[in-house]
């Protein structure tokens, strides 16, 4: 018997008899539970049935005892006919697949009050009690049985008879339709269900056609009240996508085609918002041009105007909004613009066509798939923005905060949070298929296989001047906005008192020396030491499951390949609000019971984070030449040893991408985690709300300064952790031959 059908057996076995089948009250890693192994809470399967009556898991050793004796003896395929070995694998699968969906099918029919399901009540047998939420005795027995699965499907001759590619693929896809597809399913049910419980199209409907949601007015334009928080999400969206849009266009012209000479200062604030909370800009814009904000004490001060609340609602949130993502829109638009070819734009000005029409007929239709991508993400972005709203919107609702009402609140309506959320959901899917119906079916190549020495066209002189007469004054005032939010951290109270201070940095993060050593006192640690906690973890399993979906994507074809990949990156198109609401619905019940817990956040930041590894993994494999895989292959290496010794070198910079934007994004999250968390897995995000909440601006800001810092310093380790990849270039130029002087 192979190594890897050992492991797999031995995984089955360890859950069935070594450890807790069901959840545990505290941490497994305590191991707490070893006090009182036969515990009711604590035992494992075998334990159950025996001591507990959990009479239906008699069919898990069963089944591992039929799986063990089919696996020890296996058909030799050398030796034995195609039909006996293609039928002993059939029977390797049958039993993989059977047990692992009786472990889950199990979990889903019986709850804590029996049967979950009246149908079985009157045709099962009688059980006696019930049970909770499955533990690690459960997750070790589906691993092991999926593995077996695996083997099966690779034994029939599948992904040329490679056990890795067949078991990452099982593993993988399990996970994703587990925490991703599940959750939104769930959602999509929770829409349709009535007070009672029951299945009801006029439940759904009442939620959807409430005023609140549709109410129209000409109002709704300049965002004045009387309008509904559905037509409110729609119009911010639109207009944070164009303006977004437009403005990093511009920024991105001013760097490819201009004499613009602070180009490194400008890459630089790209990356501001990507490491700061996504609240920092919403809490900078208070300090400017809220009642006791820089601008308005002036204005007092000078003209006797007095203060105004302008900046709570549309503007204050659109305003927020555009200094937050109008970054994302410049990375996404810089290559676009570097890579449309000057020869085209050339050729346009060589059939007497000026510099304005070159632009307006070449340059921009070339640009439509940038264009259209960075509409897309502003209008996701601002769809899914929870910070932001939560902070500035005031009277101006959206579906975001109102979602989080609705589950928060003291209204407590899951079904409205539902239907809501899958108004949101449909927003999204809609601007996606918009996008790709904008660019369909169109070429927009621009780089081949030629050389290409034209230089870029000049701007006409309209585009450039506004690009400076816009562009210039927002890069001013972004710089202005993010020093604020770091000064403000050094004052005593913003808008009365600007004494220097680091009193809010103590109130945060004092450490106190006492008789026990290092206390730490400040209120900011536990959440600090949460956050950094789960992101830690989230990170690397992040990277390891993105890079492991590209593989698959990239280096393999199996039937309903399309269909993975949309898995994968569904959560893309899925608002973190929805996310949040939907990992609610899914996870609060048994058979994954993890609600409160932070497995539930670890693993909200991972699959919400997913497809950025898996996109950033398939623009790196598409670089490495299948040859490597074949060479290895031809060596004797099997798919894991190819993975791991030959592409993952060379999959340095991926790695690395998704380690950065794993830990990033899970420090900074908010709109996703927002219902995930208790008192026991508070987050920064959800502190520094807190202090928000209850006008506490000097810790809030004090809080973001410290998490920027993290950020940084965590970036720099894990580019000094993975390194770079050696391609083994030569770096110097060769010393030129030594003339040979020959006589005669």
């Amino acid at each position: 018997m192979t190594g890897y059908r050992i492991i797999a057996l031995v995984l089955i076995a360890a859950g069935i008899t070594l450890v807790p089948w069901y959840a545990l009250q505290g941490s497994f890693f305590e191991f707490k539970w070893l006090a009182n192994f036969s515990g009711k809470d604590q035992a494992p399967a075998l334990l159950q049935i025996a001591n507990h009556g959990k009479s239906w898991l008699i069919l898990l050793p069963v089944l591992l005892l039929s799986a063990a004796g089919v696996l020890a003896k296996p058909v030799n395929a050398a030796t034995a006919e195609e039909g006996a070995v293609r039928t002993w694998a059939r029977m390797v699968v049958f039993l993989g697949a059977v047990g692992a969906l009786y472990v889950l099918a199990q979990g889903f029919a019986i709850g804590p009050r029996g049967y979950n399901f009246a149908f079985l009540t009157a045709t099962m047998p009688e059980i006696s009690g019930g049970q909770f939420g499955m533990g690690a005795g459960a997750l070790l027995v589906t691993f092991g049985f999926l593995m077996i699965c695996a083997d099966g499907i690779a034994s029939m001759g599948y992904f040329r008879g490679d056990r890795f590619v067949s078991c990452a693929l099982l593993m993988v896809t399990s996970l994703v339709v587990m925490f991703v597809f599940f959750p939104v399913v769930r959602v999509l049910y929770e829409g349709f269900v009535d007070a009672d419980r029951n299945l009801s199209l006029g439940a759904l409907w009442t939620r959807f056609a409430q005023p609140k949601l549709w109410a129209l007015s000409w109002s709704c334009l300049w965002g004045g009240s009387g309008c509904g928080v559905a037509w409110n999400t729609l119009w911010l969206a639109l207009l944070c996508a164009a303006g977004t849009t437009f403005l990093g266009l511009l920024l991105a012209l001013l760097v490819t085609r201009s004499n613009f000479r602070a180009k490194k200062a400008l890459r630089l604030l790209t990356v501001l918002p990507i490491i700061t909370p996504p609240f920092v800009v919403g809490l900078a814009l208070i300090l400017l041009f809220g009642r006791s904000g820089a601008v308005n004490d002036f204005l007092y001060w000078a003209f006797d105007i007095p203060p105004t609340r302008w900046i709570y609602g549309l503007p204050g949130v659109l305003l927020a909004q555009l200094f937050a993502f109008t970054p994302v829109a410049f990375l996404v638009l810089i290559g676009v613009v570097e890579g449309v070819s000057p020869q085209l734009e050339e050729a346009s000005q060589s059939l007497h066509a000026n510099r304005w029409q070159t632009f307006r007929n070449v340059t921009l239709p070339l640009m439509a798939p940038g264009l259209a991508n960075a509409f897309l993400v502003g209008f996701i972005e601002s769809i899914a923005d929870f910070g932001n709203p939560i902070l500035l919107g005031g009277g101006f609702g959206v579906m975001s905060t109102e979602i989080y009402f609705a589950i928060v609140g003291a209204q407590l309506d899951q079904g409205k949070a539902a239907v809501y959320s899958l108004i949101l959901l449909s927003f999204a899917l809609m601007a996606f298929w918009l996008q790709r119906r904008a660019t369909a079916k169109k070429n927009f190549v621009t780089v081949s296989g030629k050389g290409d020495t034209g230089l870029p066209s000049p701007l006409p002189d309209g585009v450039r001047r506004t690009a400076y007469i816009v562009g210039l004054p927002w890069l001013a005032l972004t710089v202005v906005l993010y020093g604020m939010s770091i000064v403000g951290a050094f004052v005593k109270t913003w808008g009365r008192d600007y004494t220097p201070t680091l009193e809010h940095f103590a109130k945060g993060f004092s450490i106190e020396q006492t008789v026990n050593g290092l206390q730490f006192t400040g209120a900011a640690w536990h959440s600090l030491f949460n956050t950094v906690q789960f992101a830690l973890v989230a990170a690397p399993l992040t990277a390891t499951i993105g890079i492991l979906s590209a593989y698959l994507i990239a280096r393999t074809t199996f039937k309903g390949q399309r269909v993975f990949e949309f898995l994968t990156l569904l959560s893309f198109a899925i608002p973190g609000t929805v996310i949040g609401v939907a990992y609610i619905f899914a996870f609060n019940v048994p058979p994954i019971e993890i609600t409160g817990t932070g497995l539930i956040i670890v693993l909200c930041f991972v699959f919400r984070n997913l497809p950025v590894g898996v996109r950033g993994g398939i623009a790196a494999f598409s670089q490495l030449d299948k040859s490597l895989d074949e060479a290895s292959t031809t060596l004797g290496a099997k798919g894991a040893t190819t993975f791991r010794r030959v592409l993952l070198p060379l999959l340095k910079p991926a790695v690395i991408g998704a380690l950065i934007y794993g830990f990033v994004r899970s420090m900074t999250t908010v709109s996703a985690i927002i219902f995930l968390v208790s008192g026991d897995t508070e987050l920064a995000t959800t502190y520094i709300l807190g202090r928000v909440g209850n006008g506490d601006y000097g810790v809030a800001i004090a809080y973001s300064a410290v998490l920027i810092l993290i950020m940084v310093v965590a970036i720099v380790f894990v580019q000094w952790l993975v390194g770079t990849r050696k391609l083994g270039r030569r770096t110097t130029q060769a010393p030129a031959a030594t003339p040979v002087v020959t006589a005669g």
